[in-house]
């Protein structure tokens, strides 16, 4: 089993980084695989163009194609930002903008976490707008005993934020139980559940 982290931050080693890396310790400690992924600060948004639902990718050329192309590899992904105007960064927005129009029937049914780092305030919309991709596309949230969150403006803050880190290893904890039990119903016999997809209701 394996998990996709994301860094939403322009920084590959702050605060977003030390709370994915609180995350990526644990998961690895219960035995499940990582792989850490800096988005690009120059990642650009979606055009509208609906290439990709003609081709099944992005007609950008870029780590977008190069994710979506390897899916299938991960069993569960975990996405954390820094809050820029109680909001998630700008270029993550952009990648999982593309990313989940692009690929979404890659994604379904595979559980998925979002952490929001923030000096002060603004975490709380931040882990909201990430969480939305993951209800729009059937994947189950894991939780932790807090919302996902730690503060602090670099990473020696990040370590004085102990409830926030505590946070993180209970949020591994249950994506790693989450992943278990998957794994075990599959062998088992137990089917990911098919969402139909007939009716689109248009409000004017």
């Amino acid at each position: 089993m394996k998990v996709l982290l994301i860094n939403g931050s322009p920084h590959k080693k702050n605060t977003t980084w030390r709370a994915l890396d609180e995350v990526i310790r644990t998961l690895e400690a219960e035995g499940i695989e990582t792989e850490l992924l800096n988005v690009p600060a120059d990642t650009v948004g979606c055009m509208g163009c609906n290439y990709c639902e003609k081709n099944g990718k992005c007609v950008r050329k870029d780590l977008v194609n190069e994710i979506a192309s390897r899916l299938d590899e991960f069993d569960g992904f975990v996405v954390g930002t820094p809050t820029y105007y109680a909001s998630p960064s700008g270029a993550l927005i952009s990648f999982l903008d593309r990313l989940f129009y692009s690929a979404n029937s890659k994604l379904a049914q595979k559980p998925a976490a979002a952490v929001a780092i923030a000096r002060r305030g603004g975490t709380e919309t931040s882990f909201d707008v990430i969480n939305k991709y993951f209800a729009i596309t059937g994947m189950p949230i894991v939780t932790s005993t807090y919302w996902n969150n730690v503060f602090g403006f670099n990473p020696s803050d990040a370590e004085q934020d102990q409830e926030g880190l505590q946070t993180m290893r209970n949020l591994a904890h249950n994506m790693a139980w989450l992943l278990k039990c998957i794994d075990l119903g599959k062998k088992n016999g137990i089917a990911v559940p098919q969402m139909a997809h007939d009716h689109w209701t248009h409000f004017i």
